[in-house]
């Protein structure tokens, strides 16, 4: 983390964190070991109680890993960062390695449907109350605060309805009641928003998504405070043992340097979709951060940089006319990922969020008719003709 401070996003993301071996590699080198020897017993010993700095134990760290960790966290802004098995790894231990029984939670409701199984289903198990509020609500977060409230917990723009949340407004009313705030960013990525400078404590990312980018791999990370990851979040995860193979930290790290340039693309193909296919007597509604009909278009241009890569169609005709606008589709695939250079499209009412009740879906504005769409690089003009071939099907009922 020693990159000039005055390097753009661009080039801290080929070149930060890097460190070369002796032979001068150019290619970041892939460390696949366990262990690591000690030139003495003395040199083990000191390595273990933290007076000689190194690795110890592949659970604990890696210096393939190592060098992720740092170039994430300085693209980010954050002090320092762990990295995880995956995403769903990063949000579990960034949860859990702050509470105990009799803390509370708050949470936004529009959440992918495993986090909101670690909120509602897991927490309970360990005496952590949980409450669910409806997210654009301030008012709601101010009424849900308790004094033994430790953490608030929101994704925006959500997962799949891009709901967006103010994420400064949401750190004041935490802060002020002594709680911290961890932000979901994947969706908008690190390119497109910076929680922790809008006053977030914590920032988790599925590194499955954007970061890796071309579905190769899983893998996630949790950014903070050089005092949170090391002295709450570490042990947390060298005794649970989620941690990253140093094979997909190298995967992520090569992810990294093509990071702006994939998502400047996507984003740019997803306002020219969104723009192309708004007013189609298929949809009732399309839905993208970065047009002037988003309920939030003047809260995503406050905090975010771009409208994003995601998108979301709501057809008429619901499931049946989502089923047959997916199946139409002979560029884009389907598939429940997404930030993929492939563009994917997603039924979560069937798929990612399909466990949680019909009325679950409604209160969060699933509806059965709801596709996700994960722009990819190809071309926006095919990818135009793609979808709107796919909301002729659908509403022709071919």
């Amino acid at each position: 983390m020693t990159q000039p401070p005055e390097l753009r996003p661009r080039t801290r993301l080929v070149h930060g964190g890097t460190v070369r071996s002796p032979f001068g590699e150019m290619s970041e080198a892939l460390f696949l070991t366990q262990g690591f020897a000690y030139p003495s017993a003395e040199a083990a010993e000191a390595r273990f109680v933290g007076e000689d700095p190194g690795f110890v134990y592949a659970r604990y760290g890696n210096p393939t890993v190592r060098m992720f960790e740092e170039r994430i966290a300085l693209l980010e802004g954050a002090e320092d960062a762990f990295a995880a098995a995956s995403g769903m790894a990063a949000i579990h231990a960034a949860i859990m390695c702050q509470v105990a029984a009799g803390d509370h939670v708050v949470a936004s409701r529009a959440l992918f449907g495993s986090c909101l199984y670690i909120i509602e289903t897991l927490l309970p198990r360990f005496g952590v109350q949980a409450t669910l509020v409806d997210g654009p609500d301030l008012d709601a977060w101010r009424a849900a605060m308790r004094p033994e409230t430790k953490l608030c917990f929101i994704e925006s723009p959500a997962n799949p309805t891009l709901e967006l949340i103010d994420i400064a407004a949401v750190a004041r009313i935490a802060h002020e009641a002594g709680a911290r705030l961890i932000v979901d960013n994947v969706f908008a990525t690190p390119m497109f928003q910076r929680p922790l400078a809008l006053g977030a404590d914590i920032v988790v990312y599925s590194a499955t998504k954007h970061i890796d980018g071309q579905g190769r791999c899983l893998g996630g990370v949790v950014l903070g405070t050089r005092r949170f990851i090391r002295d709450e979040l570490e042990p947390y995860m060298k005794h649970t043992g989620a941690a990253l193979s140093p094979f997909n930290a190298w995967v992520l790290l090569k992810g990294l340097e093509t990071l702006e340039l994939r998502c400047r693309a996507q984003a740019e193909g997803a306002a020219r979709i969104a723009e192309a296919l708004a007013g189609s007597p298929a949809l009732s509604r399309l839905i993208y951060p970065g047009r002037e009909d988003h309920p939030q278009a003047a809260l995503a241009r406050r905090q975010m940089s771009s409208g994003g890569t995601m998108l979301a169609l709501e057809l008429r005709g619901g499931k049946a006319a989502a089923f047959r606008f997916m199946n139409a589709l002979r560029v884009a695939l389907i598939s429940n990922n997404l930030g993929d250079a492939k563009t994917i499209v997603t039924h979560p009412a069937t798929t990612t969020h399909q466990r949680l009740s019909p009325e679950q879906r409604a209160a969060l504005g699933i509806s059965d008719g709801l596709v996700r769409v994960s722009v990819g690089l190809e071309d926006p003009e095919d990818l135009i003709a793609d979808l709107a071939r796919g909301l002729e099907a659908a509403r022709n009922g071919d």
